[in-house]
């Protein structure tokens, strides 16, 4: 499992067991620069070879809701720290 903190200034995550796969509530309260860090997310997976891997719903006021499936997670995790998303990613038992 992965455990990952980010600040609650520019960002708000919430992350739900959906079933097969995982919900995430993203609420990006700064505008710049993480709006388009999380469009720079949402292009990695829309542009590959996978079409069910990460879905988006956009919102009004930079709300997200986004789907991953579970064999998806880690690649979406680190996805969002790569684009300085998140603080910190790393392994809990």
């Amino acid at each position: 499992m992965l455990k990952y903190e980010y600040d609650h200034n520019v960002i708000q995550f919430n992350e739900i067991e959906n079933g097969i796969d995982m919900e995430f509530r993203i609420h990006i309260l700064q505008e710049e620069p993480y709006l388009d860090r999380i469009k720079k997310v949402q292009r990695v997976f829309e542009d590959n070879q996978v079409y069910t891997d990460v879905l988006f719903y956009i919102y009004a006021n930079h709300e997200y809701r986004v789907i991953v499936r579970r064999d998806y997670y880690y690649d979406f995790i680190l996805e969002l720290m790569k684009q300085h998303l998140l603080q910190s990613v790393k392994w809990v038992e």
